[in-house]
């Protein structure tokens, strides 16, 4: 059995910036399809645009309040949102809240720098 906590499971940064604590992948558990973290995002800080040409992502709000561009569509997440992020579809995330965006990152394939797109400087 794998289990993991939140608490124990060292943060990284991926590609576009986002401070992620990777709960379940490829790199910690059986899994090979998938993967499960939380990111967190600070007061003000935002995502830089990016797209995955293979995995598709679920993003689920947990703490927080922010705003979600994917490609042209723009619209405010707080907590409770559940945001499906196609392949290929650039998107940003902004914290407009006043404390610490956090939310459940799901990808599938499981995530990997070498899949993230970066489409702003």
């Amino acid at each position: 059995m794998d289990l993991t906590n939140l608490n124990e499971v060292p943060p990284f940064i991926t590609k576009d910036g986002s401070e992620i604590r990777e709960l379940l992948a490829h790199r910690n558990s059986a899994l090979r399809n998938q993967s499960l973290a939380e990111a967190r995002l600070p007061v003000g800080g935002a995502t830089q645009e990016h797209f995955h040409p293979c995995a598709e992502e679920i993003y689920f709000i947990t703490h927080g309040t922010g705003r979600i561009r994917i490609e042209s569509e723009t619209r405010d997440v707080k907590p409770g949102d559940a945001i499906a992020i196609p392949p290929g579809r650039k998107h940003k995330l902004w914290n407009t809240g006043r404390e610490i965006l956090r939310l459940l990152c799901g990808c599938a394939p499981g995530y990997e720098h070498s899949d993230t797109v970066i489409t702003e400087k």
